[in-house]
């Protein structure tokens, strides 16, 4: 396993349930096929900014975030598409991929995954209606 599989993995584990001790979470990760050292995991867990609450593990907020998604699609999104349960981004040239990444970082729950070109994001939904939802939300965002 990748490091940064690793890390997906324990901020998907850590973002769905509650957690109490590296020990479970470790437990968690080896159902998942990841197995990793009680000092691996401390490191990760340092590197990802995730600290011990009374309700569990938690990600503290990133102190430099990226571009908001809203101001990044104003800018460069030139286009959006339906095509059942995906929806195509065209942006200006070179700029899908800082697209891309701020949608993700904004984490919609309707949103399965993108995929990124030069030009093109492909956005991913779980289904044709969700998808619908999400390109209303999208032509929100680009109308103001």
């Amino acid at each position: 396993m990748t490091k940064a599989f690793r890390h997906g993995q324990i901020l998907k584990i850590i973002r769905s349930r509650n957690v109490f001790t590296q020990e479970e979470l470790a437990g968690l990760l080896r159902e998942q096929q990841v197995e990793t050292t009680q000092v691996t995991l401390s490191r990760d867990m340092r590197e990802l900014n995730i600290v011990k609450t009374a309700g569990g593990y938690r990600e503290m907020e990133r102190e430099a975030p990226m571009p908001q998604f809203a101001s990044l699609a104003a800018e460069f999104v030139q286009d959006v598409r339906l095509a059942q349960n995906l929806i195509v981004l065209k942006t200006s040239p070179g700029h899908a991929s800082s697209v891309a990444v701020a949608l993700d970082e904004e984490e919609w729950p309707d949103i399965t995954g993108t995929i990124a070109g030069d030009d093109t994001i492909l956005v991913i939904c779980p289904d044709n209606a969700t998808a619908e939802l999400v390109r209303t939300k999208l032509y929100g965002l680009l109308e103001s």
